[in-house]
């Protein structure tokens, strides 16, 4: 029983002494340079600049480390603990560390060799179980051993700064950069992508550091390549546009966040679908012509008005083909010869892109088109296509119902004239016209008129009145005409507020002599009233 105790106490106690040793070990390999330098040479002070870099942790907690350790983790830079960041910068180098770990327990210990950088350097790596769930990492340079390299140490504070300042604008930027051997290990990312890698992660990273995104592989000789890829994240999609630059035997891959444009290209596409749509629905014929004058968009309205095939149209043709085909499809007006034809479809041409320009085509069909040019923006233009021919149909025939209505007034043999309600004279015949002449253009100017140089009688202060009074639908008398003649009238009262007059020479001989008197009367005197009925 006490043997056994004995035996307990004599492990502890070995496993105790590793750990001072070890801890007494890093500390003087610290002061070291201080106690050479007092008095030593230029060759001691040189032996205890090149230090080894040795860990000592328990578990992942860092309990002591050499200056060239503690400068190794400072400069990593990389989120996380000691622990994290040494393996992050020991997996690219030594790619079996994290199995060969594995094995320390068990072994007691481990060495390997590994690469720096390209592997133009080549490092060794010794790690030892002390007990005690004690681990000490030691990492040397075997070429460097017994050899140093002096270094202007102005020359060196540049570099160092120059090298903080790239680290730092590295670790600041929002894009993803990360580098890839050839195997398509990771051996190397920024802040950003281990932040990122981070949040993905259930727990710790490891060494290999997780992939995020499938960039594209650069191709030999062909420079850089680039590619869209997704990246999702608890059921939110985050766009990256991937670039890939090949460094010898590694490659260089940059993600540059693309959530902006990818929510632009689908808004951008959103409104042409519904352009599109809205275009599809259009009686009206679209033909879209870029900066070089190729056809860039149509409507199915377009091919049912011009009747050109669906082939040509989606080859994207130049204005000028366009034109040319539908000349051949006798969908524009017929020219006189070729020439003058051309002419006039590039003056319309230049017309369109300097300004709204409209043109109506008479086809040889019997079709009328109305053709609309119109610039767009980035010096595109465009041109709409629309069917008048029934519209221009509908004005033709009510251009003749008018002309027709106006030919029967005009053979009437009564003066006629009609007023608006604001007293605007809109129409009047042939033979009022040969009567009192085209000077009146409205009613005032037309009483005037008819007053003549002389006193006005009767007749005229009842036409007056008539004229006036609305509520009587129609009146009649008498006055004298320009040239002293009898005049009968008659005032009638149309839809819409407006009046009729109509002046009739009365034929003196039907009439009997008291009714030739009485007309006289009213006409020239004061004492006669028209006849309202």
């Amino acid at each position: 029983m006490s043997e056994g105790i004995g035996l307990v106490a004599t492990a502890v106690l070995a496993g105790t002494l590793s750990v001072i040793l070890a801890v007494a070990t890093i500390r003087l390999w610290n002061v070291a340079g201080v106690h050479r330098g007092s008095g030593a040479g230029a060759r001691d002070r040189l032996d205890a600049a090149i230090q080894p870099m040795v860990f000592l942790f328990r578990q992942t907690r860092l309990i002591d480390a050499t200056p060239p350790a503690r400068g190794l983790l400072d400069r990593i830079g990389a989120p996380g603990d000691d622990w994290s960041r040494l393996q992050q910068w020991l997996g690219p180098r030594f790619p079996e560390a994290p199995a060969r770990m594995r094995q320390l327990e068990r072994l007691g210990r481990i060495e390997m060799t590994g690469t720096e950088g390209r592997g133009s350097a080549t490092l060794r790596l010794v790690a030892e179980d002390l007990g005690d769930r004690m681990w000490r990492l030691t990492v040397t340079d075997p070429q460097a051993e017994h050899a140093g390299i002096v270094v202007d140490s102005m020359s060196l504070h540049a570099m160092e700064e120059e090298l903080d300042l790239l680290r730092r604008a590295l670790d600041q930027t929002p894009m993803l950069v990360w580098r890839q051997d050839e195997d398509e290990r990771i051996t190397w990312a920024n802040a950003a992508y281990l932040r990122r890698a981070e949040a993905r992660a259930d727990g710790a990273l490891g060494w290999p550091l997780p992939r995020l995104l499938d960039a594209p592989k650069p191709v030999p000789g062909a420079g850089t390549a680039t590619r869209r890829a997704a990246l999702e994240d608890n059921g939110i999609v985050s766009w990256y546009d991937c670039h890939s630059h090949r460094m010898g035997n590694e490659v260089m891959m940059f993600a540059l966040p693309a959530d902006a444009a990818v929510r632009a290209e689908r808004s951008l596409r959103e409104f042409v679908q519904t352009l599109t749509k809205t275009f599809a629905d259009l009686p009206i014929g679209l033909a879209i012509f870029d900066r070089q004058r190729n056809l860039q968009l149509f409507n199915p309205a377009l091919i049912d008005l011009t009747g050109l095939p669906t082939g040509f149209l989606t080859a994207r043709p130049t204005l000028f083909d366009f034109l040319d085909q539908l000349r051949e499809q006798r969908m524009v007006p017929e020219p006189r010869d070729y020439r003058s034809w051309r002419q006039h479809m590039a003056n319309l041409e230049s017309a369109a892109a300097t300004g709204h320009h409209v043109e109506t085509w008479s086809l040889p069909g019997g079709q009328t088109y109305r053709v609309t040019g119109r610039p767009h923006p980035d010096g595109a233009v465009a041109f709409l296509f629309e069917n008048i021919t029934s519209e221009v149909s509908l004005t033709r025939k009510f251009r003749a119902e008018l002309m027709l209505g106006s030919h029967v007034l005009d053979g009437i043999e009564d003066a006629l004239v009609v007023f608006a309600p604001g007293g605007k004279m809109v129409m009047a015949n042939q033979a009022y016209r040969a009567l009192w002449g085209d000077a009146a253009t409205d009613l005032p100017e037309a009483m005037t008129l008819w007053a003549g140089n002389r006193a006005a009688g009767a007749g005229h202060a009842a036409l007056c009145a008539a004229l006036q009074d609305k509520d009587a639908p129609r009146a009649s008398g008498a006055l004298a005409g320009p040239q002293g003649q009898l005049l009968g009238w008659a005032v009638s009262h149309l839809g819409g507020g407006r009046v009729m007059l109509r002046f009739r020479q009365p034929a003196v001989e039907s009439l009997t002599a008291p009714e030739a008197l009485l007309a006289l009367d009213q006409a020239t005197d004061l004492s006669g009233a028209a006849k309202l009925g």
